[in-house]
């Protein structure tokens, strides 16, 4: 075949090569300003000196969604949030060292009780409903009446105490599941306590949690709003609970050797 001369010694082979160079470093360029939307500019975890800003060359610019339901709009990065200050500070003046907790590690959101601070609204099904409600409001959901119905059974810490009494469970109406147990403390305090976090015990009637104490119940972050729990309700109390396997109990934050 011929070559197709197009200008001088430019020909057709060679003005698709050249083209296809300038689109790959074109998408690579795009890519990479893609991918700083979060977690950029860097910041030095010494000083707090801004290493990289936003610019042509460095991070796209603000993209913004239209969320379901009339939630308005998100943006990435997100706009208009504030940092999250936590109680705690560094062991060691050098990059990568840890943080100790100088408040309540499990109200604080240090380490392992560390939460995202999640849209302060509820988490909604496709149909816009509240997705997790207590099952007592619902006439549309009851338990398998092989499954043990825990309301009324005590519920105990990891310490072997009874923190108080389960009064209703909480399900998830997308994904059928039972996510918390409502639990009734002796203070008149009422708090949820995340499935995943238990021990049901049928044969002793007792739910057991081995993450915090009983006296570690009556600080579990409270809800806002009587029976419903917003998102960045749900990621505090995991981040309560879960934070209660290294700051629980004395001891669990020494070494085991």
């Amino acid at each position: 075949m011929d070559r197709v001369i197009l200008v001088g010694r430019l020909d057709v082979a060679e003005l698709v090569f050249y083209a296809f160079v300038l689109f790959f470093i074109g998408l690579v360029y795009y890519l990479r300003r893609e991918d700083r939307r979060e977690g950029y500019p860097l910041e030095d975890e010494i000083t707090g000196r801004v290493d990289s800003a936003y610019g042509l060359l460095t991070a796209s610019t603000y993209k913004e969604f239209r969320l379901p339901f009339d939630r308005g709009i998100a943006s990435t990065p997100t706009k208009g949030r504030e940092p999250v200050e936590i109680a705690a500070r560094r062991v060691a003046r050098f990059g990568g060292a840890p943080y100790e907790p100088t408040g309540n590690p499990l109200a604080d959101g240090v380490g392992p009780a560390a939460y995202a601070q999640r849209a302060d609204w509820p988490d909604l099904d496709m149909e816009g409903r509240i997705r997790i409600v207590p099952i007592s409001t619902d006439d549309h959901f009851w338990l398998e009446r092989r499954d043990p119905d825990v309301r009324g059974w005590k519920i105990y810490g990891a310490d072997k105490r009874e923190a108080g009494t389960i009064t209703d469970i909480w399900v998830d109406r997308s994904d059928r599941v039972v996510r918390y147990f409502e639990v009734a403390l002796a203070s008149g305090r009422t708090v949820l306590t995340p499935v995943g976090f238990t021990t049901v015990r049928g044969g002793r009637r007792r739910v057991d949690v081995d993450s915090i104490s009983a006296d570690q119940f009556a600080g579990a972050p409270m809800l806002a709003t009587a029976g419903q729990i917003t998102r960045r309700e749900e990621d505090q109390l995991m981040g309560y609970f879960g934070g209660g396997y290294l700051y629980g109990l004395p001891g669990r934050t020494e070494p085991l050797l």
